[in-house]
């Protein structure tokens, strides 16, 4: 085990500062270290003799400062994240700053908004920094990485001083120049505030998380759910972790261990095994070793070393904490080969889809490999060329986010035919547009609010949209980048999704929280595109040595130099 926990009786008994001594053990740790041996790293962080936080000063009512910078990221992915991706936000509430980031994102399944509701439920007062987010893609900028985290720090260090951070993170960002974009945004918020102020953060399921970041934060609690239906309830538990402390003056035991094999994103849902029964057990060891636990499944399409799996926790004992962090793991691996998951080349699942679907009861198509919620740009057409070949009754494929097409079909007319070139719109190598007749059978501005449990009370501005058949097969068009994941997408366009025999979605799992209830079944289908399912289909270069590439498959070997 490599052992970098200290007692509180030790650290009252020294009488000196810590951070250094225990920080610097714990970033030495060996990540190579064979699993399940040892717990990657444990902490008990008590960075100076007294207590970390003055009990006095969170009496009535406490400063607390709000912000939040995601991404997730495909190193693999065609389209990088700019600033302008984030100002817009696409599928989410664009850049928003100060006062302002509470109103914008009232009543949201957003984990700050979780966290503002908390934290004004139990008296604090909270001081807006910098809230934005952009759907997934490759790398986020360096430009957009510097200029929203300088406005983030800087508006902090103008706050004066604050009794604690809240930060609403992904936990999985690769910038242009970074690997460990939050462990560098935990690290700046760390220089400001100092040693003695709690930094808590949420994270989403899938983050990778890093050495770094356990460092650097006290404590992080990360959703339970994919589809991820418990975002605004995560920022609770966050801010929960940080009451905790400030009743007892002291920042929590933590502990820390990845796991050695990697699993596809479909695999990750909890509304299947093993995920769901895994999540229970979380919560079981939970109440019994009385530690905040969490399970990051990881997000297995970013390439650099803390690319993982992994079980963390935190709570007041370092033993109860290790032995519930072990549990969990060892769970984990114990389930490896359950992850595995049946996948379908596009024409062999649309021919099952046209035997078994039947209106109120359709079969669902996961276009998981052109997710726009994992990296892809939705924009790839593997799958619709397949639904136009056969030609079932009652498909519907959505969403394609091709604005050009969107553009035509609006000057072209509803009940007008025109030759279209749909989709490709991002230049992969080989890939062309679908050119064919298609008929223009609705129009719509893009402009909804969504009513799933996953985007519920989301306001969609998704450009122009357009509804395109041919034959028995239609296509939804959107302008902006989102996966289809909540009825209200198809609604908007005059579709409803329960009387269809097909759907064809874009989108890996989230829309098994809207879909799922009304679905005969659900096929994972492995069409073109960036996000692919199984992680054996990426071309890695600096993954952990050893690391298996997919459940029981094989392990990762650095190519020779």
């Amino acid at each position: 085990m490599h052992d970098v926990t200290a007692s509180r009786d030790e650290i009252r008994r020294a009488r000196i500062p810590c951070a250094s001594a225990v920080a610097s053990h714990f970033h030495n740790a060996s990540v190579t270290a064979p699993f399940p041996l040892a717990i990657i790293a444990t902490l008990h962080e008590y960075r100076y003799s007294a207590p970390l936080f003055e009990t006095a000063g969170w009496a009535a009512m406490s400063v607390i400062a709000v912000g939040g910078f995601q991404h997730e990221t495909n190193t693999f992915a065609p389209s990088k994240a700019d600033y302008a991706a984030f100002a817009s936000g696409g599928a989410w509430p664009e850049l928003t700053f100060g006062d302002a980031i509470a109103p914008r994102l009232a009543n949201a399944n957003i984990p700050a908004t979780g966290a503002f509701d908390a934290l004004h439920a139990a008296g604090h007062r909270t001081v807006g920094l910098v809230w934005g987010a952009a759907s997934p893609s490759a790398q986020v900028t360096e430009d957009a990485f510097e200029q929203i985290v300088g406005a983030m720090v800087e508006r902090l260090a103008a706050a004066g001083p604050v009794d604690g951070v809240y930060l609403d993170l992904h936990g999985a960002m690769v910038t242009e120049h970074l690997d460990d974009g939050e462990g560098e945004i935990l690290a700046r918020v760390r220089r400001v505030v100092g040693p003695r102020v709690p930094i808590i953060g949420s994270l989403d399921l899938h983050a990778n998380m890093t050495r770094a970041m356990m460092r650097e934060a006290d404590g992080f609690d990360a959703y339970r759910t994919y589809p991820h239906v418990d975002m605004a309830a995560t920022g609770a538990r966050a801010v929960f972790l940080l009451e905790r402390m400030r009743k007892s003056g002291y920042p929590m035991a933590k502990a820390m261990r990845p796991l050695d094999f990697l699993t596809g994103l479909s695999s990750q849902s909890t509304f299947i095994e093993p995920g769901k029964r895994l999540y229970e057990l979380l919560e079981k060891l939970e109440r019994e070793h009385d530690t905040q636990l969490s399970f990051t499944p990881g997000f297995p399409m970013a390439d650099f070393p803390e690319c993982q799996m992994a079980v963390s926790g935190y709570g007041p004992d370092a033993g109860r904490v290790e032995k519930a962090v072990d549990a969990l793991a060892n769970a984990v691996h114990d389930a490896e080969h359950e992850f595995a998951l049946d996948l379908f080349e596009p024409d062999a699942a649309v021919a099952r889809a046209a035997q078994r679907g039947e209106p109120g009861a359709p079969v669902v198509l996961a276009d998981t490999q052109d997710n726009p919620g994992a990296g892809g740009n939705g924009d790839t057409t593997g799958l619709l060329a397949a639904l136009l070949q056969r030609n079932p009754r009652d498909a519907v494929l959505g969403l394609l986010i091709d604005r050009a097409s969107a553009l035509q079909a609006h000057a072209v007319g509803i009940g007008r035919t025109a030759p279209f070139k749909l989709g490709e719109t991002s230049g992969v190598r080989g890939h062309v547009p679908l050119a064919g007749e298609f008929t223009v059978e609705a129009l719509a501005d893009g402009r909804f609010t969504c009513t799933g449990p996953m985007f519920k009370g989301f306001q969609m501005s998704l450009g122009p949209m357009a509804v395109l058949r041919q034959g028995n097969v239609r296509v939804v068009l959107a302008s902006k980048k989102v996966q289809a994941a909540d009825k209200a997408m198809f609604r908007h366009v005059g579709i409803e999704p329960r009387e269809q025999r097909i759907l064809a979605l874009k989108s890996s799992v989230h829309f098994r929280a809207d879909f799922q209830p009304i679905a005969k079944e659900i096929l994972v289908v492995v069409a073109p595109g960036p996000a692919k399912a199984d992680p054996t289909m990426f071309s890695w270069s600096r993954l952990r040595p050893g690391l298996r590439l997919k459940p029981g498959g094989p392990a990762f070997v650095p190519p020779a130099t």
